[in-house]
């Protein structure tokens, strides 16, 4: 077997194929890191190139292989969003602001390393990981694999892009806003954001965020997630497997905009259709709804303000933050640690009663309002201007982070126009992964079609 020809296949492929021996992890590592140096040379994905630590982790692996030992994801080649703290490099947060180098890895590399991972890069977002698209100061535009004139979203858009590009098969996201799905649908990937505080290293943005990752497929993501997070051994891969229960699914359209949300797309919403009508025929009952968005919903701004604020509050040299990124931070500074508890306790009522109200068991929706936007659509846009054209844009991703509702991004094909990546978004109940991981990988079958 060509080791070429497997750079970019997820794990679910490759800890097979290392466990028995078909694929060494030092071979499979060095043609990643070609790779991901080829394909970056287009996109602009990488923050830095993790040489020297993949050439020891593949070796250890390939050891540690050939005394019988396993490991989740033991010699898979992965690449780290610029979030996650790694000993001895800078997490520089897309950010000219940052310097320090961390002294210690965090929790979620602690997590990949135990489950037997290779890093072998960092990856680019914008600064802070506010923005829903991935250009910086400090790192430059980093581009859609799809179309370079496009941005691969935000704000794990240096993994999504590396990932499209098939130069690795998995990398970290982290997400809170919809910055794991928005990615996922604008580079045609999965993109799975956990119910929160399944993965460590979640937890930021006064509970928003949480840490994912991007892949070509749903059972890629779910071994992915059951290497690093905190669910039974094997769970979510055992769901991917298995078909859901007959389910309620509601159909929605519904935007949690702040002004007048972007109208959908017709593509996006054909493919919304496209697979609520492939769910009827697995026999799913599905019926239209609309999500109510009330005062609850709405206060997941505060959070995500604060949140914006508190991290900026922490950088080491605050004088270099982008001057729109220190307009919205200025847009967080009235928000004390009272709103925010405020914010905190609305998110979860909402989370706890929205899809009871509407009688389902998962939503299905719109990821985006259309396919990827144009590089440098928000060029020249201050803060509360990228703000709202954002809000407007991205109108379907941040209340299900506020509502700590697990929910994710799945491909359905191509725009006319332009060959862009379409997706769909589906959203479960906390708790509930395993039955989203489910029904997602029944959609992805029956996208498939017939074998």
């Amino acid at each position: 077997m060509d080791v070429d020809d497997l750079v970019g296949r997820g794990p679910a492929t490759l800890v097979p194929l290392l466990r028995d021996r078909t694929v060494s992890a030092r071979e499979l590592t060095i043609a990643t890191l070609d790779a991901i140096e080829r394909e970056d040379a287009r996109v602009n994905a990488v923050v830095e190139l993790l040489a020297d630590e993949a050439f020891d982790a593949s070796t250890e692996a390939d050891a540690r292989i050939a005394r019988g030992e396993t490991g989740p994801l033991l010699g898979v080649p992965v690449a780290i969003k610029n979030d996650a703290d790694l000993a001895g490099r800078v997490t520089g947060l897309g950010s000219r602001a940052v310097t320090q180098v961390s002294r210690q890895d965090g929790p979620l590399v602690e997590a990949l390393l135990a489950a037997g991972a290779v890093p072998v890069a960092t990856t680019t977002l914008p600064e802070l990981a506010i923005y829903g698209f991935t250009e910086s100061a400090a790192q430059g535009v980093t581009r859609n694999p799809h179309d370079l004139d496009r941005t691969p979203g935000g704000s794990s858009g240096g993994s999504a892009a590396l990932v499209a590009a098939g130069a690795v098969g998995v990398a970290t996201a982290s997400d809170g806003a919809g910055s794991i799905r928005i990615p996922a649908a604008s580079c045609g990937l999965v993109g799975f954001k956990t119910t929160h505080g399944f993965v460590p290293g979640s937890g930021g943005w006064h509970g928003l965020s949480t840490q994912g990752c991007v892949t070509p497929t749903v059972r890629d993501t779910a071994v992915y997630l059951d290497a690093v997070g905190h669910g039974a051994p094997g769970a979510l891969a055992h769901a991917a497997d298995t078909a859901p229960r007959t389910l309620r699914i509601g159909v929605t359209t519904s935007a949690a905009a702040a002004g007048r949300p972007e109208p959908l797309h017709r593509d996006v919403k054909s493919a919304v259709d496209h697979v609520a009508g492939l769910l009827d025929g697995l026999g799913h009952e599905v019926t239209t709804v609309k999500v109510p968005y009330g005062l609850d919903a709405k206060a997941l701004t505060v959070r995500y303000l604060a949140g914006i604020a508190e991290s900026a509050s922490r950088v080491d040299d605050p004088s270099l933050l982008e001057p729109r990124t220190r307009q919205v931070v200025r847009l967080g500074r009235p928000f004390g640690p009272s709103a925010v508890a405020w914010a905190q306790r609305a998110g979860h009522r909402f989370g706890s009663t929205v899809l009871d109200r509407l009688g389902v068991d998962v939503l299905l929706s719109p990821v985006m309002s259309g396919p990827a936007l144009r590089v440098g659509h928000f060029a020249g846009k201050g803060g509360l201007r990228t703000v709202l054209g954002m809000n407007a844009f991205y109108p379907y991703t941040a209340q299900w982070n506020h509502a700590g509702l697990p929910a994710v991004s799945l491909p359905v094909g191509r725009s006319r126009k332009r060959g862009l990546p379409l997706a769909v978004q589906l959203v479960a109940r906390r708790e509930q992964d395993p039955l989203l991981m489910s029904v997602a990988s029944q959609v992805e079958a029956a996208l498939r079609g017939p074998a």
